[in-house]
């Protein structure tokens, strides 16, 4: 892998990485629903600066995907957004980074029962191995507790979050808008606006303070528009499955982050249940056999 190539999809997982951590600080600053709506409104206004045009120009050809474009902000501005922030109230920067690392393995299995994809060795092997240590992870070492007491709040509304955007993921490949990403992106976010500010008004949320907005300037600017423009020139230079090998490096780039800047505590379990699920997706992504499927007899040389 080309080292000067790889720096601009590692700088995107960094941002989100960080944004992790900036969804924690949110929690006792600012409400859900007033950075869920004053993010998307920034990212919004910045991107129509540079794309409205274009944008309006060719709205005939956009007009037909509005219903899709609309479900695709739903689910990856809406959905996975909001109940990220509120999950960030009753769980961990950590917990969160763990279980995000999921999202490529729920998109395989989404893309096995949306798409007809046929299920892989690497699929079957790999869930089972990042649910073991996710529940590990999630029980702080003893599993059995998962049973008498359940998820915490936290870490059920992130698995929702997670699905949600794992499902954008799989539609979005589905299918195939014929639009420019930035263009798209522009309208996804407007066509969800009206529902954040419903949500926000919804929640009587209090307006935006001095205090909550370094927070919404970094969900909306880093995290929205460069760290989405630094990963799609990495795919762009690396191809698609070198750069998502280095979306793997988001759960540990967020630990560090955690533990460094938020003065969280790295316990035996997170490094056991975190590493086990992080082999599980490797192992999902990479052991592509179809399932049933025997490897060809090696021929006669």
């Amino acid at each position: 892998m080309n080292i000067k190539y790889a720096l601009s999809p590692l700088l995107a997982v960094l941002i989100w990485a960080i944004n992790t951590s900036v969804n924690k600080l949110a929690a006792d600053v600012i409400d859900s629903a007033a950075i869920s709506f004053y993010r998307w409104l920034l990212a919004g206004l910045l991107l129509a600066i540079f794309f409205a045009r274009p944008v309006w120009r060719h709205r005939q050809r956009a007009i037909p995907f509005l219903p899709k474009l609309f479900v695709l902000g739903i689910l990856g501005m809406v959905l996975y957004q909001c109940l990220a922030y509120v999950a960030a109230q009753s769980t961990s920067v950590t917990n969160m980074g763990v279980i995000a690392s999921l999202m490529p393995l729920i998109a395989l299995g989404l893309g096995v029962t949306l798409l007809g994809n046929p299920a892989t060795i690497g699929g079957v092997v790999g869930g089972v191995l990042s649910l073991s240590g996710l529940a590990y992870l999630l029980s702080q070492g003893e599993p059995a507790l998962l049973l008498s007491h359940g998820l915490v709040l936290g870490d059920g509304l992130m698995l929702i979050a997670s699905f949600s955007y794992a499902a954008y993921s799989v539609l979005l490949k589905r299918w195939a808008i014929p639009l420019p990403i930035w263009h798209s992106l522009l309208i996804q976010v407007w066509l969800v606006l009206p529902v954040l500010l419903v949500y926000y008004l919804w929640h009587a949320a209090p307006p935006l303070t001095l205090a909550g907005l370094p927070l919404v300037l970094y969900a909306g600017i880093p995290a929205s528009i460069l760290a989405p423009f630094f990963w799609m020139h990495g795919v762009a230079r690396l191809g698609p499955s070198r750069a998502t090998a280095l979306m793997n490096l988001l759960p540990i780039f967020t630990v560090i982050v955690a533990v460094l800047f938020l003065g969280e505590h790295l316990h035996r379990y997170h490094v056991i249940g975190g590493g086990i699920t992080l082999l599980g997706v490797v192992l999902a992504q990479y052991l592509k056999q179809p399932l049933g499927r025997r490897p060809a007899a090696p021929g006669n040389y």
